[in-house]
């Protein structure tokens, strides 16, 4: 980024010369400070001879009275001394670091490019490390705690890898009603970019079902067969997923539709083609 070196190179030039005149301004100070103050001379002294144009500027050595300090004012030492301070904070900002070893992924500039605040460069990853977000329904946000096992699978379910919850979001999302879980997982078969289902133990539910997620209707209402003609009843939902919904407040016995039916309503006239024994659901549905 030819843009972006130029103009570092031409702050720390500035940077140099602002040390420069902080520099000859000390040197010119030493002898007064040795005939005025001769108990601070020795730490001005060496304050000087260690000073590094080429390192980054050490603190000015301690005040100890008023008269000192009104008199270092005077030389603008304090005044140089904060630009050359001010400078260098400018100039780490072109220097730019992660906090950990790994690759680049993505790079959106090219040598030449301007460069505007604010900017996205690219995108540095740590290959060691990945952290996958789940949302949850907020039934079960006190029931996760953060260092929480979590089992996970690739989406052929040919793969299995184990993480743990790093994160649990303190606010819950106001459209969704759920919660973002983070959890990180160190395998070195993952790629950044991959699919993966996690499992998360949060809650056992008793006396509930699994459905398909099309057969909750109006958020709490379901249809059943009953005496061969559809019915609805009112149910619980305890949890959500993108395709699947745990009820509660089902009668056992109950016979329910397996998938969702086109035009259906109460009173309608059914037949079921094929009872499962111990089942609360039937395979398929025909009307007369």
């Amino acid at each position: 980024m030819q843009a972006m070196v130029q103009a570092g190179e031409e702050h720390y030039a500035n940077l140099q010369a602002q040390k420069s005149i902080l520099f000859n301004a000390l040197t010119a100070v030493i002898p007064d400070i040795q005939l005025d103050f001769p108990n601070e001379y020795v730490k001005w002294q060496t304050y000087l001879k260690h000073f590094d144009i080429d390192k980054p500027i050490k603190n000015l050595p301690e005040i100890n009275s008023d008269k000192e300090k009104f008199f270092i004012s005077g030389r603008g030492i304090f005044s140089a001394y904060y630009n050359v301070k001010n400078l260098e904070v400018k100039l780490s900002k072109y220097t730019l670091s992660a906090p950990f070893d790994g690759i680049l992924t993505e790079t959106l500039v090219n040598q030449g490019t301007l460069i505007r605040p604010g900017q996205k460069l690219g995108e540095f990853i740590d290959p060691s490390i990945y952290e996958m977000e789940v949302s949850l329904s907020k039934t079960f946000a006190s029931l996760l705690d953060v260092g929480e096992t979590v089992e996970l699978n690739n989406l052929e379910h040919t793969k299995k890898y184990s993480g743990i919850v790093s994160r649990v979001n303190g606010s819950i999302n106001s459209a969704t009603q759920t919660i973002d879980v983070y959890i990180e997982i160190k395998n070195s078969n993952l790629k950044e970019g991959m699919y993966l289902e996690a499992n998360l133990n949060a809650k056992k539910e008793k006396n509930a079902i699994e459905i398909n997620r099309g057969l909750l209707l109006d958020e709490n209402k379901i249809f059943i067969v009953r005496d061969s003609v559809l019915d609805m009843i009112d149910v619980r939902p305890v949890y959500f997923s993108d395709t699947k919904v745990v009820l509660k407040e089902i009668p056992d016995g109950t016979i329910i539709l397996s998938s969702p039916f086109p035009g259906a309503y109460v009173g309608m006239m059914v037949k079921p083609l094929q009872v499962q024994k111990e089942s609360t659901s039937i395979k398929s549905n025909k009307t007369k």
